[in-house]
């Protein structure tokens, strides 16, 4: 007499053929990519208006200091040249606005 139980025996098959679709699915589904930012134009709305400049060393602004720069700024992300501030744009590490802060 057989005692097993009819939805272990489907559970048993069914474990088996996801697992060996799994190797497969990576194909299927692809791979996400981040797109590639585009530079920040000195004519966008937000850089004009934070007094943005692609040079630190030439900027004259009050609230400058000496050796600021997106570089050392909370708001930038090294790995992507991405700035919280200008969404969607990338901005070089010797780039300077007034709303830099110090990087913690």
């Amino acid at each position: 007499m057989n005692t097993e139980n009819p939805s272990r025996r489907r559970f048993l098959v069914h474990a088996a053929v996801v697992a060996a679709a799994l190797p497969f699915a990576s194909r299927l589904v692809g791979t996400a990519q981040a797109q590639e930012l585009k530079k920040l134009p000195l004519d966008n709305a937000t850089a004009k208006a934070l007094a943005y400049a692609e040079d630190a060393s030439k900027v004259s602004h009050p609230s400058h200091k000496p050796g600021s720069n997106c570089a050392n700024c909370q708001f930038y992300t090294a790995t992507t040249g991405a700035c919280t501030l200008f969404p969607g744009f990338a901005v070089p590490a010797t780039a300077w606005c007034s709303a830099w802060a110090k990087k913690a």
